[in-house]
């Protein structure tokens, strides 16, 4: 959400192999045609990310990244009627404790803090638990018009969460969360989770991404690109002159960010 992404590749080479191995097994990887009517947004596409409350639509691109809780149907509609389109931010690793659902997690599923004040790590090895929840989260999406849903939080295997979560555990997970947005009509970003994208790009409809420049990782963005999808990137601490030639390179939607994402852009 805010700054989370890490350096991937500096993780154990444990990790990767087990990865490569799922991967190898998985029928996700290779690109498929979306279903007819589901957006999928070009390579290059401009687009804003603002989730510090109501959105402001005085920027001036086709694409909004906004908290799906705190934007209505009449804040999705206007944005519509501007000719843009709109993304629903809503985290699908973490528990919220500021969140309207916040008691519907079980206290079994809500492991170790994830460093963000009042959000814990979620178990996601509980499909039987999380897909409910999760499916209410896309329900909400749909039903204030959003054309897309940005899930946070799909790389809790690469985290300390207080549970034992391995790569296995995080593609079916992400695969739930994506065939679920589907079956609601919403495309479905995959967010950070560089390892995965291998055998994950295939189902997902663009990629949204942290840091990759920072971490010297946007080259392991590139199936996306060359699958005709977008992938939105934000960089936090570095000057638009040291990662915008690269992304402009490599066809990325790019731009700097302050880490609370307000309204502030400094696009490539």
């Amino acid at each position: 959400m805010r700054g989370r992404a890490v350096p991937y590749g500096r993780r154990s080479l444990l990790v990767v192999a087990l990865l490569l191995v799922v991967a190898g097994c998985s029928g996700d990887a290779s690109p498929r045609p979306p279903a007819p009517g589901r957006w999928v947004p070009r390579p290059g596409t401009a687009w804003q990310w603002q989730l510090d409350g109501r959105v402001d639509p005085r920027a001036d691109v086709p694409v909004y990244d906004i908290d799906g809780f705190e934007n209505g149907a009449g804040d999705v509609a206007r944005l519509h009627r501007d000719g843009r389109r709109v993304i629903c931010y809503v985290n699908a690793g973490a528990w919220e404790d500021f969140r309207p659902d916040r008691d519907a997690f079980p206290r079994s599923v809500r492991g170790g803090p994830n460093g963000w004040s009042g959000e814990r790590w979620l178990d996601i090895r509980r499909l039987d638990v999380l897909r409910p929840l999760m499916e209410r989260r896309l329900d909400m999406c749909r039903d204030k018009g959003f054309d897309a849903v940005e899930p946070d939080l799909l790389d809790g295997y690469l985290h300390d969460t207080g549970f034992p979560l391995e790569a296995a555990h995080q593609l079916a997970y992400n695969r739930m969360i994506a065939r679920a947005a589907h079956e609601r009509g919403l495309s479905v970003g995959l967010k950070n989770d560089l390892p995965q994208i291998p055998a994950l790009v295939g189902l997902f409809d663009f990629a949204v991404n942290e840091q990759c420049a920072e971490f010297e990782e946007c080259e392991r963005l590139a199936p996306f690109v060359r699958a005709g999808k977008a992938v939105f990137h934000v960089e936090y601490a570095l000057a638009p002159a040291d990662f915008c030639p690269q992304a402009r390179r490599l066809g990325l939607s790019s731009m700097r960010k302050r880490p609370d994402l307000d309204t502030w852009r400094h696009p490539c």
